[in-house]
């Protein structure tokens, strides 16, 4: 009788349990914008809202401001003012067209030159001199206080005041003007003088001073002053003498 080998398969165990599923791959929930979850266990967890802080910027003190602001507006009216004065002054320019008055020295007499006792030199001088208002809109007032002096090198010799009076436009007036005065040291200049006379050519510096106010239209300016300088060349200085004069220049210019 044949052998029967009887194979024998190992049969799984029922009573096994399957093997565990492969564990999925984790996702993270989808949290709509703006949504928050409470929920204890949520696998997204909720962080506190962020505060938005501004950062500390330093402010100008308001002293500082106010300072400036000033300052600015000081100096804009400065300028404005500038501006004003500028413009006013080429309209008076343009509209008055001013000039300068002008001076000339027609003729020069010595009364008297001598030493005194205390070895002073006395002069006294006759000068008639014409003032020239060449403006066509511009009137003069002479004030109180001009001087009209002779001097010899740096020495005054004599000194006169100038009359007060109002020059119209264009106008000439001559003026015969007194001066007289008293120099130091009278035995070394009188020596210098008649050295140079020797020569007949003696140099006398004349000297204007004149405080004006000018008038435009009918508006009387404040006052200025006319500084003048002849420089005469005269041929003598005999007392009693119509003395010739051989040279003159003058200039003359305005001080505020």
């Amino acid at each position: 009788m044949a052998d029967h080998h009887q194979r024998i398969h190992p049969v799984a165990d029922a009573e096994a349990a399957p093997p565990p599923p492969a564990p999925a791959p984790a996702t993270t929930p989808l949290v709509p914008p703006g949504s928050s979850r409470s929920e204890k266990g949520s696998p997204m967890q909720q962080h506190p809202p962020l505060q938005r802080t501004r950062a500390a910027v330093p402010s100008t003190p308001p002293k500082r401001s106010c300072f400036c602001k000033c300052l600015c507006w000081t100096l804009a009216l400065l300028v404005l003012i500038l501006i004003i004065l500028a413009a006013t002054a080429g309209i008076i320019y343009l509209v008055f067209k001013p000039k300068l008055p002008n001076y000339s020295v027609d003729s020069l007499r010595i009364s008297d030159l001598r030493l005194n006792f205390d070895m002073s030199l006395y002069a006294r001088f006759d000068v008639k001199i014409t003032a020239n208002n060449p403006n066509k809109k511009i009137g003069i007032y002479y004030e109180k206080g001009g001087r009209l002096s002779v001097w010899y090198t740096n020495t005054q010799l004599c000194e006169g005041s100038l009359p007060r009076f109002y020059q119209g436009h264009q106008n000439k007036t001559v003026l015969d003007v007194s001066l007289t005065g008293q120099a130091p040291a009278g035995s070394t200049l009188m020596a210098a003088l008649q050295e140079q006379q020797q020569t007949g050519s003696i140099p006398l510096d004349l000297k204007v001073y004149a405080p004006v106010a000018v008038k435009l239209g009918r508006l009387k300016l404040r006052k200025v002053k006319i500084l003048g300088e002849c420089l005469l060349v005269v041929d003598s200085l005999t007392a009693n003498n119509l003395i010739s004069i051989k040279a003159s220049n003058c200039k003359f210019k305005l001080k505020l």
